[in-house]
């Protein structure tokens, strides 16, 4: 499965670290669209590019990382067919994807540690959209 990944310089670290974790789990197809130094950047440059992917359907998923990922999550949510979800916790993982379909994560590297954003990728990544009622809410997200 393709995973399209992106970061700005304050999150540069985690999404190397989730990108090494995501490729070292072999189920994975990771692509990085940057930033590759932790020169500062502008995220939404590459918020946009991600969701594009996403939003195209050329990759179920993306993965963006800021410094508190919400940066990342409101430029990306300007996609259409984007779900991007701020996730801070385990629960907050499961329940984007069970009830709202996210196919976006975004995190915070300077505020999510490096073993719980592991956690709330995989179960970001493990969680099947429940559908039934949900998919009728999810469908009126789009205007």
């Amino acid at each position: 499965m393709k995973i399209i990944m992106g970061s700005d310089h304050a999150g540069l670290d985690l999404k190397e670290t989730c990108k090494a974790h995501l490729k070292q789990l072999g189920t994975y197809e990771v692509v990085d669209k940057g930033v590759f130094t932790s020169e500062s950047c502008d995220y939404p440059v590459i918020a946009h590019e991600v969701a594009e992917v996403v939003s195209r359907g050329e990759a179920p998923f993306g993965i963006l990382v800021c410094g508190s990922g919400i940066g990342m999550s409101l430029a990306a949510n300007r996609h259409r067919n984007v779900r991007a979800a701020l996730c801070h916790s385990l629960y907050a993982a499961r329940m984007c994807r069970l009830h709202n379909n996210a196919n976006v994560l975004a995190l915070g590297g300077r505020i999510t540690g490096v073993d719980l954003a592991l956690e709330i990728v995989n179960t970001f990544l493990g969680t099947e959209f429940e559908g039934g009622r949900h998919r009728r809410r999810v469908e009126r997200i789009e205007l």
